[in-house]
């Protein structure tokens, strides 16, 4: 039997563990590693010995014997520019970070290159994670397609393609709709969209949500230009419908980051919003409150779907039931743009 340094008694092991509890070592293994078929009645049992003898898991060594790392990887399928310009990954990154805390895993992150996946899915089946989380896919990615046969992993938003994939998301749909409802009852009647791109679910349903609320109050819904949730991106749109010819008094932007570039665009060309062009954004991150006037904004609450993503994940990781679909609610935060 092993003995600890001082050699005066026994470490406690998972065989005096079973012995005492009247179970098998793999019975104590499988309690041990929280996994969720033991009966509840021998698991009290395991326990209870568990805390008789002392005993308490070598966490490093689990994780050797089950050849299963204690890490999980955040692929980012973007470029590194604007993975820090972007608030919205920082706040994914902080709600994955606040939730893995209080586990075993630790956090790794990827920005992956589409015009090398195969380095990608080399790391991610290379035994070198327990799991990965997707955020903002585009359909035609291939760094992270159909891993989900190999490994675990969660999703921000609906993959397009992956149709069996456990995502967290909100109703882009709605909310989107909801905001230009808002830019309607403020009277209105020449609305536009800067939309985000249409290879990716969030800049897909967004777009949609403008064109049911449009037809719903009878309005024209050709005034349609399209960004890559890009400050520059937001700015050239802007550019875009002002000089299309069309009257525009109303405008819903798929990201504040896109709005904050409309807005340079606007008062450059002496417009006043609200009153001149009203502007409602969507995320509430620090782009919507560093703008003058300040934005009106759908809130998504996206430190919430990190820590949602990251407790799904590790259920999964963990041989767990947990529902393939998550859905947060979103809010509309009023100020001044409208």
């Amino acid at each position: 039997m092993k003995q600890d340094t001082s050699g005066s008694r026994p470490t406690p092991t998972l065989e005096m563990v079973a012995a005492l509890a009247g179970v098998s070592r793999a019975t104590v293994s499988r309690v041990v590693n929280d996994v969720p078929s033991v009966d509840e009645d021998i698991a009290a049992k395991v326990r209870q010995a568990i805390l008789a003898v002392n005993y308490t898991p070598n966490r490093a060594a689990r994780s050797l014997a089950s050849r299963r790392p204690n890490s999980v990887t955040l692929i980012v399928p973007e470029s590194t520019s604007k993975v820090f310009a972007d608030p919205f990954f920082a706040s994914v990154v902080q709600g994955v970070a606040l939730y893995l805390a209080d586990t075993d895993y630790t956090l790794n992150m990827v920005i992956a290159s589409e015009a090398k996946p195969e380095k990608t899915r080399a790391f991610l089946l290379g035994g070198n994670v327990a799991g990965a989380l997707v955020v903002s896919h585009h359909a035609g990615d291939r760094s992270w397609t159909h891993l989900s046969d190999y490994i675990p992993m969660v999703f921000a938003g609906r993959p397009l393609g992956e149709s069996a994939s456990y995502y967290v998301d909100v109703d882009n749909e709605a909310a989107a709709a909801g905001a230009t409802r808002l830019l309607i009852e403020s009277g209105r009647t020449n609305i536009a969209t800067i939309a985000g791109p249409q290879d990716m679910p969030p800049g897909i349903d967004r777009v949609n949500g403008w064109r049911a609320a449009m037809a719903e109050a009878g309005l024209d819904d050709s005034r349609v230009e399209y960004g890559d949730f890009t400050l520059a991106s937001g700015a050239k749109a802007m550019r875009r419908l002002l000089g299309s010819g069309k009257p525009v008094d109303g405008v819903f932007v798929a990201n504040d980051q896109m709005a904050a570039g409309a807005y340079t665009v606007l008062q450059e060309r002496g417009l006043r919003i609200p009153q001149d062009v009203a502007v409602v954004g969507f995320d509430d991150d620090s782009f919507a409150t560093s703008v003058n006037p300040q934005l009106t904004t759908v809130h998504h609450p996206i430190i919430e779907m990190g820590k949602k993503m990251a407790e799904i994940l590790v259920d999964l990781i963990e041989g767990k039931e947990t529902a393939r679909v998550t859905q947060i609610p979103t809010s509309l935060v009023i100020r001044e743009s409208v």
